[in-house]
């Protein structure tokens, strides 16, 4: 029976904090860069490494013209019990706060709901996001107040917006701990990059690679685009490819060499006339 009391009176603070975070972090100048790339380079870069999908299904844009990118901080929901309901810390103890307390400007609020139509929060939650400076908020739910948020004007990424509330289905239960949203493991400290298409995450273990390959697969796509663009020819001249096996012999092998630049390896590299040019 002790035991069972010390385990009762310790599970909720132990469950709520969660695993440490990666030792491994994006530092803040690998996000500024990460910010640059659009999420389909980001997407490819990873397919290149042969990771796991890295897209989070469903998460859209509350709003147009929506970009960011920042460190995870996690936060996941479970569904409702009375049971688990009476261990979870109260009021300002409870996990989500404790997530929004870890927040800031270098950082992205990512909460794993329930269920796609189940509200995570809104404006009364969410003004505490606004104060933190948070960078930005994604989920695999729906959120409220959408007028509101829009104002607050970090952004907003989900599956849809409802009015309904969320406390009468699931409850907030661990705060930075590995969890999954829209279907990817997300570590805290690993990359969140959102733009208009959606949201991906960049574990911080390779997201120096991954840059490296998207940022060079970004100048490949704009060298074709110049080039057909020039010479009106369809796009299968040149597209698609795979970053790292482009053939030197092919189209845009050609092409490429041409411009100065370097294809063949995964690291930025100059090009023979000196202008720095990605690689793939």
């Amino acid at each position: 029976a002790a035991g069972q009391a010390a385990f009762a009176g310790g599970a909720a603070r132990a469950f709520a904090t969660g695993p440490a975070a990666s030792a491994t972090q994006v530092s803040d100048e690998l996000l500024a860069k990460l910010k640059t790339l659009s999420t389909q380079a980001l997407v490819d870069g990873q397919w290149v490494l042969g990771w796991p999908p890295c897209h989070i299904e469903g998460a859209r844009p509350l709003g147009p013209g929506m970009k960011m990118a920042g460190r995870a901080v996690t936060m996941r929901f479970v569904p409702q019990r009375p049971d688990i309901q009476a261990d979870k810390p109260p009021a300002g103890d409870s996990p989500e706060y404790e997530a929004f307390e870890m927040c800031g400007p270098n950082e992205v609020l990512v909460m794993s709901s329930v269920g796609p139509w189940e509200s995570v929060g809104g404006d009364i939650k969410f003004l505490r996001l606004q104060q933190r400076n948070i960078a930005g908020l994604v989920t695999d739910g729906s959120i409220r107040d959408t007028d509101t948020l829009l104002g607050y004007g970090f952004p907003c990424y989900s599956y849809s917006t409802t009015p309904r509330q969320g406390p009468a289905v699931m409850q907030p239960w661990e705060a930075n701990c590995v969890t999954t949203c829209g279907g990817v493991v997300v570590r805290p400290g690993d990359a969140i990059v959102g733009d208009q298409d959606g949201v991906v995450v960049v574990p911080a273990a390779i997201a120096e690679k991954v840059y490296e390959i998207a940022h060079s697969r970004e100048t490949i796509e704009e060298v074709i685009k110049e080039q057909l663009i020039e010479e009106k020819c369809p796009p299968g001249k040149y597209y698609p490819f795979m970053s790292g096996k482009i053939k030197p012999e092919s189209p845009l092998g050609k092409l490429l060499d041409s411009k100065g630049v370097k294809y063949m390896h995964t690291a930025a590299a100059a090009g023979p006339a000196g202008a720095a040019r990605g690689a793939a």
